[in-house]
């Protein structure tokens, strides 16, 4: 990477960087994306350029021993990107099931007793576990 490509990166971070605090956070993650993209980027040049001042000899593969830190913080990122979005659709689901619930016992033509009743809470249990 030249010297202008550095000054460069280091502008854009220290811009990425400032005012994060008033970021939404829909808008931050975004950003977070991309800084991530634009650094696996460098990276990648940066392998080429490495590659091609050894002719392959030192190369240990996508992810060996010699893979850049880069690329290691780029998976880390994306794991816990993957894991966030993961835990963000269980708990949309489970609203969902509640809302589905609510709505099968708001509809029904019950008296209000029944909802007290121990067997129904139970027959409900059964009936919408499965």
């Amino acid at each position: 990477m030249t010297d202008l490509e550095s000054r460069m990166a280091r502008k854009l971070t220290d811009y990425l960087d400032r005012g994060v605090a008033d970021i939404r956070p829909g808008t931050l993650y975004r950003l977070q994306q991309a800084r991530a993209d634009a650094l696996a980027g460098i990276g990648r040049a940066h392998a080429a350029e490495v590659e091609l001042a050894t002719a392959g000899g030192g190369s240990t593969g996508r992810f060996g021993m010699r893979a850049s830190p880069v690329r290691w913080l780029g998976a880390l990122v994306l794991i816990a990107a993957l894991g966030f979005g993961f835990q963000q659709w269980k708990a949309v689901q489970q609203v969902r099931e509640f809302e589905e619930l609510d709505l099968h016992l708001l509809a029904s033509d019950l008296p209000i007793d029944a909802y007290l009743d121990r067997g129904f809470q139970n027959w409900l249990r059964t009936s919408f576990d499965r």
